[in-house]
């Protein structure tokens, strides 16, 4: 089978993380290949922040977990580096481009041989005023929204589960 569509195929997202940091090299090319993930009109309108400070990274995931009525959740799964990704604004365009670059850092973490899980509630986090005060020290412009949280490093085996089969009547072919 061809490797590119070997990677589609195994990619899974991880909940258990060893305490182990994601290798600059590989931090660095799952980066890169966001920035080559579609945009409309080859706009390159999303912004992506890696973080692996730890102390930012507990900041961020209480962030995340707040909406969800318990701020002291471990919504990041011991992750050692989480990657944020933000939309332009809040127009449909750009939260699809910044998905899109979601989409190709999953893939590229998995082709590097780093494990990693989409987490939800970046707009929420970030709409925050403590999150708004990261966006602002981190450069990023007031009305950029938060759109998704990947979070990579080595996973436990608890941490992974095997495909679902797919559902009936996914395809149709006309």
């Amino acid at each position: 089978m061809n490797e590119a569509l070997n990677n589609l195929l195994t990619r899974r997202s991880c909940r258990a993380y060893e305490n182990r940091q994601v290798e600059a090299e590989a931090l660095d090319a799952i980066l890169e290949a966001g920035t080559y993930a579609p945009t409309g009109m080859g706009k390159q309108s999303p912004f992506i922040v890696a973080i692996q400070d730890r102390d930012t990274l507990n900041k961020v995931e209480r962030l995340n977990a707040a909406p969800m009525g318990n701020p002291d959740a471990h919504t990041f799964y011991g992750a050692p580096t989480v990657i944020v990704v933000f939309a332009e604004n809040d127009s449909l365009i750009k939260i699809a481009d910044a998905n899109l670059v979601i989409g190709n850092i999953l893939n590229a973490a998995n082709a590097v041989g780093v494990d990693s899980c989409y987490i939800w509630r970046a707009r929420e986090a970030f709409e925050s005023e403590e999150g708004k005060a990261l966006k602002a020290a981190w450069g990023l412009p007031e009305e950029c929204v938060g759109v998704g949280n990947v979070i990579l490093g080595y996973g436990k085996p608890e941490g992974k589960r095997p495909a679902p089969a797919r559902k009936e009547n996914y395809i149709r072919k006309i």
